[in-house]
């Protein structure tokens, strides 16, 4: 019969616990290493759940909010994406000024070029397409891309409308005609126009100070080629005789 230890069990484990004494069963108790990583706590899976729980929050709050203001700008990527997750699409070749500036990030020159695009009977085909058509940042785009659909363009069956205004030619009359202005906000516009042709449309409300409502009704309706319009001459006075 083996010869037990002059150590107590108690003092045993009291010696094993603070280093003083090897534990000649510490190798059968632990057992072979683990060449696996250990499973995700306990605590983890409570968070994740608290994630998707917070998430479906911000779902239910969007929802209502678009209820109350179909209208409502999306402000972020995580609501862009909760927008989807609610049904929300935006269809790339038909959609209006209005559809585009609902998402993050898309200004008053990039929703104006996509509606001349659109009139021009130009269709996108997928996310390069708008990304070169815009100069957009990849992040953008992605933020952009759950509600994004890109169905054939249906142009070629709409009726035309009127070409756009050459914004940098137009004559001050065409000019309140075309786009209601007051006379005092028309000769604004032209004394910033003979300084410089306008580049934008962003660039035009900055100039003349306007608020974005009156400018988002412009969206798709203005030209901006370059070279200042041609100064009014007076009518020319017929000499006697001649031809």
């Amino acid at each position: 019969m083996a010869r037990r230890h002059w150590l107590d069990p108690l003092a045993r484990r009291l010696l094993i616990a603070t280093g003083q004494l090897a534990d000649s069963n510490a190798t059968q108790r632990r057992g072979p290493r683990l060449s696996w990583a250990p499973p995700i706590p306990a605590r983890d899976h409570a968070a994740a759940g608290l994630d998707d729980h917070a998430e479906q929050v911000e779902r239910e709050l969007l929802a209502l909010k678009l209820r109350g203001s179909p209208d409502l700008r999306l402000r972020s990527a995580d609501e862009v994406r909760h927008a989807a997750a609610l049904g929300w699409c935006l269809d790339v070749n038909r959609a209006s000024a209005a559809d585009w500036l609902r998402l993050p990030g898309c200004g008053l020159d990039q929703a104006d070029r996509l509606l001349r695009h659109q009139a021009e009977g130009q269709q996108l085909t997928g996310p390069e397409d708008l990304q070169l058509l815009l100069g957009l940042q990849e992040a953008q785009i992605k933020a952009w891309l759950p509600v994004l659909i890109f169905h054939g363009s249906d142009a070629a069956l709409r009726p035309k409308g009127p070409p756009p205004l050459r914004i940098n030619q137009a004559s001050d009359q065409l000019l309140r005609r075309q786009l209601n202005l007051s006379e005092a906000c028309c000769e604004r516009l032209l004394r910033e126009r003979a300084i410089r042709p306008f580049r934008s449309l962003d660039d035009l409300r900055r100039r003349l100070g306007l608020g974005d409502p009156q400018v988002e009704a412009w969206i798709g309706r203005l030209s901006f080629q370059p070279g200042l319009a041609s100064p009014l001459l007076p009518p020319s006075v017929r000499q006697p005789g001649g031809g």
